[in-house]
């Protein structure tokens, strides 16, 4: 149990991610501060006190913040804008005296990934560190949990992933790690932590174990990057979108994202989730906390 003169702050509660985070504090008794854009349309949870926050007003940020210790701030949704708000919220944190920042990055954040979006990762971490904060980054992997949003109406999964391989991490581990830092911050502070899946697998892997749990058939069927973005076109999305669609898959292909570690054990005490448990978890209702 963490300390009772503690103060929390979690961000994005109204979605999967935060929410299971916040859910898991209030579950161990822990008060909470939940920063919203919407606050009505955060979780009703016990001991949690929903406030104005979006990451695009420093004065409201500052306000919220002001005297909390630990902070878990999950990515923005993904815009054009996304970084510039990340770096709004990151320096109301410093001005309030923020003392940890959890940070929820992209594994292998770098200047130059694959993965367009994750660049935007590693320009937050670097923010990070130049105003300050203690923090811990979690480098998650792509999500388990997501893998039937791939397939499309026809039953395939298409992306040019050639036959590479992702470490796809459980969302129930990334909370569950979390936590962890939350509650104990001290030994990892200034860590970085490449939260995966027990094992990686490349899409074709993905469609079968998606056919065996759900009972529907799935292929994988593979595109070229021409191809990827002629079939992605239909929907009208801005050119910085459509790149991030395609690069996932792109990262995939050449291994950006095959590495597997043992963060989540390390922190958790548990083993990371494997796809098919993730799967039939979600078959079954919603995660408990």
């Amino acid at each position: 149990m963490a300390p009772t003169d503690v103060t929390y702050a979690i961000t994005g509660s109204s979605g999967r991610l935060g929410g299971r985070v916040a859910r898991r504090l209030a579950a161990a008794g822990i008060a909470q501060t939940l920063l919203a854009r919407t606050p009505s349309r955060a979780p009703r949870l016990p001991g949690a006190i929903a406030v104005p926050g979006s990451y695009d007003d420093h004065e409201a940020l500052v306000r919220a913040l002001r005297g909390t210790d630990r902070v878990l701030m999950v990515s923005a949704s993904e815009s054009p804008d996304r970084l510039r708000d990340h770096r709004t919220f990151v320096d109301a944190a410093a001005r309030a005296g923020v003392a940890h920042l959890v940070y929820v990055s992209f594994h292998g954040a770098a200047p130059d990934a694959t993965f367009t979006l994750a660049r935007d990762h590693w320009h937050t971490e670097q923010h990070v560190r130049a105003a300050g904060i203690p923090f811990t980054f979690l480098r998650d992997n792509l999500y388990a949990d997501f893998m039937p949003a791939l397939v499309g109406a026809d039953g395939a999964i298409r992306g040019p992933a050639g036959d590479g391989r992702a470490a796809l991490v459980a969302q129930d581990d990334i909370a569950d790690a979390a936590v962890a830092v939350l509650l104990d911050p001290g030994p990892h502070a200034g860590r970085t932590y490449e939260l995966t899946g027990p094992e990686a697998l490349g899409l074709a892997d993905v469609a079968r174990i998606l056919t065996a749990v759900g009972g529907r058939p799935v292929s994988y069927v593979r595109e070229t990057t021409e191809e990827a973005y002629a079939s992605r076109a239909v929907y009208g999305a801005p050119d910085w979108q459509l790149d991030a669609w395609v690069s996932t898959y792109a990262a995939i292909a050449d291994g950006s994202l095959a590495t597997v570690t043992t963060a989540v054990e390390d922190l958790t005490g548990h083993r990371a989730t494997p796809l098919d448990q993730v799967l039939r978890a979600a078959a079954d209702g919603p995660a408990s906390p």
